[in-house]
């Protein structure tokens, strides 16, 4: 009321910045350039960044991680979940101008399931039990062998011209003068290199007049790259760049010094979680979800997220990442309690049966187990504060520290463990099924490491998995949450969280669903700079 009266009695009125075309942002891109290609980009992420401005793929996610529309102006499925069809816009173009079309899907896809390709075998699996039919310039139908929800996950692909590479192998595009000079349909069109002492130190971008949706504001792009974030950060303090693509916890209290710098924050695709091998008889104790609810009772995750992530974190309840669409606002939630947490042993009978006893016993078993981590620092740090926190209330826990291949392979694959401390990560994948490591189906050659076995959730998530529509797997997924908080099979601990910066005269930006690095530019023409006014 305030602000509405001192306008009212001197004439000023809160006006909003209108977005304006023109000007070049400058970003400092921790990493280096190998091809800028997006069948070639799976494991470097200063590529995708690139890669996500010049291509299009055949769909986008929303604020929730929900398909919409890129290349694909509508797409149907059919009743039973096999068959995709995808009408393309008729006004998308290449760069050099030539029309996009359903060859250009097909093509790609073909590259997608070379066996020379560098994905992941998984992706080239799905991919080669799909049929792909071209039914018109325009119109592109995929068949599935069977229904499978969490498919359009795979379909955010960036689509490459036929007309350029057709023809040739895989390991002749690999070493194509394509990947140094692309063609894509995307809101920005590769200009040049910035090449320095022979190395590549930069790209240009400009903006793409011809862009089938509303082309950006800003008029060059221009990526520069850095070996870490604090040669990012020295940049900026020279005026080289206006923002950081990474800002890591070294450079964090920099940034947050700095009031001309604006800092966006997101959960990343990951979270930690510690597993229980609930089918270890050595452990049984495990098996009583009490005795698992007192564990995490006595966790203090909040501290581990400002000790060891330096604040850069949030408490995760359940195994859905909170931005997600399926995600369950109304589970419970646990904060460190050691009271309740002692209370609950005490309930299941495991006393301090001797006098000086530090460890935890019933009928001669003690409270006692060995956890696996990772053999990295901030891994066994994050170890060393769960072996803290648990013998405060009398459990005891030896720390193992492996590779994180070994811990695989050979603990978790095999099922020897006892506990265990690992990262499930989510990156590039929306669909938030939990199927893989929760289904009991999963217990034998599967991810459901854990073991656990509750076939009312399996249910949930089998149907889930096929269903097409979503309000109908959010109820699925949401009932999956509720159960697993209250049998808690595993521990989820905490979400780390991602953070950039960027220079506050450039605005319009805004964050939405986090897979990927490159999702910071999900809403890129809607970027754009404030006018400059000179004082005389």
């Amino acid at each position: 009321m305030g602000l509405l009266l001192l306008s009212e009695q001197t004439g000023f009125r809160l006006v909003s910045p209108v977005p304006t075309s023109g000007g070049v942002y400058t970003e400092a891109l921790i990493g280096n350039m190998q091809r800028l290609n997006p069948a070639l980009d799976y494991y470097n992420s200063a590529d995708r960044d690139v890669d996500r401005l010049i291509f299009s793929s055949l769909i986008k996610y929303d604020d929730k991680g929900l398909a919409k529309g890129d290349l694909a102006e509508t797409w149907g499925i059919s009743y039973d979940g096999l068959t995709y069809n995808f009408q393309l816009r008729e006004n998308a173009e290449w760069h050099d101008g030539t029309p996009v079309t359903a060859e250009d899907v097909a093509f790609t896809i073909d590259l997608l399931r070379d066996p020379d390709s560098v994905l992941p075998d998984d992706i080239k699996e799905i991919w080669n039990s799909v049929e792909v039919i071209v039914l018109s310039d325009h119109l592109v139908q995929l068949q599935l062998p069977e229904a499978f929800s969490p498919f359009m996950d795979y379909l955010n692909f960036g689509i490459l011209p036929k007309h350029l590479l057709g023809g040739m192998t895989y390991s002749e595009i690999i070493n194509s003068q394509f990947n140094l000079n692309p063609v894509g349909s995307g809101p920005y069109k590769f200009e040049d290199l910035l090449v320095e002492a022979g190395k590549i130190q930069g790209v240009v971008l400009s903006s793409n007049a011809d862009y089938y949706l509303d082309p950006p504001y800003i008029n060059d792009f221009v990526f520069r790259y850095y070996d870490d974030a604090q040669s990012a950060y020295s940049a900026y303090e020279e005026g080289t760049v206006q923002g950081i693509s990474e800002v890591t916890s070294e450079i964090l209290p920099q940034v947050l010094g700095n009031s001309e710098l604006a800092l966006y924050s997101a959960v990343e695709p990951e979270f930690s979680i510690v597993l229980f091998n609930l089918n270890n008889s050595d452990v049984e104790f495990l098996q009583d979800a009490n005795i698992r609810r007192a564990m995490l009772m006595a966790l203090d995750r909040r501290g581990m997220i400002d000790r060891i992530l330096n604040g850069q974190g949030v408490i995760a309840d359940v195994p859905i990442l909170p931005s997600n669409w399926a995600y369950y606002s109304s589970v419970s939630h646990i904060d460190q309690d050691v009271s309740a947490a002692e209370s609950l042993l005490k309930e299941a009978d495991y006393t301090l049966e001797q006098e000086g006893a530090t460890v935890r016993s019933k009928d001669g078993q003690s409270l006692s187990f060995r956890l696996l981590h990772p053999n990295d620092s901030y891994h066994t740090q994050l170890a060393e504060a769960i072996q803290s926190d648990w013998k405060k209330i009398g459990v005891e826990v030896e720390l193992v520290p492996v590779s994180y291949d070994a811990l695989i392979l050979d603990h978790l694959q095999p099922l020897t463990y006892e506990a265990a401390l690992i990262d499930i990560n989510y990156s590039r994948s929306p669909d938030p099924d939990p199927y893989p490591f929760w289904d009991q189906a999963q217990q034998t050659g599967g991810q459901n490491y854990s073991q656990w076995e509750n076939r009312i959730v399996s249910q949930y998530l089998e149907e889930g998995r096929v269903l097409l529509d979503t309000s109908e797997r959010a109820k699925l997924y949401r009932n999956f949450q509720v159960v697993y908080s209250e049998e808690l099979p595993a521990l989820p601990l905490f979400y780390p969280v991602y953070n950039f910066a960027v220079n506050k005269s450039v605005q319009g930006i805004r964050l939405g669903s986090w897979y990927d690095t490159s999702d910071r530019f999900s809403n890129i023409t809607q970027w754009y700079l404030l006018a400059q006014t000179s004082s005389e």
